[in-house]
C-alpha cells in the first residue's frame, strides 16, 4: 500500500476512526476518574494499631472518615477506643497534645463527622423499623435499643455487662425518665451510661441539621415510638 492508498483508506474509514478515538477518550477519562476518586481523592482508614496517633486521630477530622459504611465506621471506633485505652506514656501525650491543636475548620470538620454518624445510626434504625411488619416493631425497638446499649459499653469500657439482654431492657425501661432528665443538660451522652437513648437526647440539637427531609421525617416518627415504648411501661 502506497501513500496515495493509505490516505484513500484513512478518508474512508474516517467517521469509524473518529467514533473509536471518541470511545478510547471516553474510557480514559472515566478510568483516570475511577484512579483519582479511588487514589488520590479518597484515603482508606490508617491501621489503628500500626499508624502514629496523630495519623488515626486526625482520619476522624476528615471528610472521608464519612464515605466510610456505617459498620466500618463502627469498627474504627471500637479498635480506637481499644488503643487508647492502654496506651502508654507518650501516645498519650501525643493524643492530648493532638487534640488541643484541634481548632477551627478541624475542630468543626470533626463535630460534623460526630453529627453524621449519629444521624447515619439513627437513620439505619428507623430504616429497619419501618421496614419491619407493625405487630414486631416493639420486639425491634428492644433489639435495637439493646444493641447500642452494648455498643456503647465496649466503647467506653471494652467490654459489654455481663447481663441478659431481658435485664438491659427492664433496666432502660426503668430509668427512662430518669435518664431523659440525665441527658437533658449533656451535649455528647455518656455511652456507659446512656447508651442508645443518648442518641435520641441530642437528635434535635446536633443531629437533625445534617439529615434530609425524609430522613428527619423518619428518624422523628421512630424516636417517638421508641419513647413511646418505654414511657408505656410506668
Amino acid at each position: 500500500m502506497d501513500l496515495r492508498d493509505l490516505i484513500d483508506w484513512l478518508n474512508e474509514r474516517r467517521g469509524a476512526i473518529l467514533r473509536g478515538t471518541a470511545v478510547l477518550l471516553l474510557l480514559a477519562l472515566v478510568g483516570g476518574g475511577a484512579y483519582w476518586w479511588a487514589v488520590v481523592r479518597w484515603k482508606p482508614p490508617p491501621s489503628i494499631f500500626d499508624s502514629p496517633v496523630d495519623d488515626v486521630l486526625g482520619y476522624l477530622a476528615m471528610d472521608d472518615f464519612n464515605e466510610l459504611p456505617l459498620e466500618e465506621r463502627m469498627r474504627f471506633l471500637r479498635e480506637l477506643s481499644d488503643r487508647f485505652r492502654g496506651m502508654e506514656a507518650a501516645e498519650s501525650a501525643a493524643m492530648a497534645g493532638f487534640m488541643a491543636g484541634v481548632t477551627g475548620p478541624v475542630r468543626e470538620q470533626m463535630t460534623q463527622n460526630v453529627r453524621v454518624l449519629a444521624r447515619d445510626i439513627l437513620s439505619q434504625g428507623a430504616d429497619g423499623y419501618f421496614n419491619t411488619a407493625p405487630g414486631e416493631r416493639d420486639a425491634y425497638i428492644d433489639r435495637w435499643v439493646v444493641e447500642w446499649s452494648k455498643m456503647g459499653e465496649r466503647l467506653a469500657t471494652g467490654k459489654e455487662r455481663d447481663v441478659s439482654d431481658k435485664e438491659r431492657v427492664e433496666r432502660i425501661r426503668r430509668d427512662s425518665s430518669r435518664g431523659e432528665e440525665r441527658m437533658k443538660d449533656r451535649e455528647v451522652p455518656k455511652l456507659s451510661e446512656d447508651g442508645a437513648l443518648g442518641f435520641m437526647s441530642i437528635w434535635t440539637r446536633e443531629v437533625e441539621v445534617t439529615a434530609s427531609p425524609k430522613q428527619q421525617g423518619q428518624i422523628s416518627r421512630f424516636l417517638q415510638d421508641v419513647r413511646k415504648r418505654y414511657s408505656d411501661a410506668f
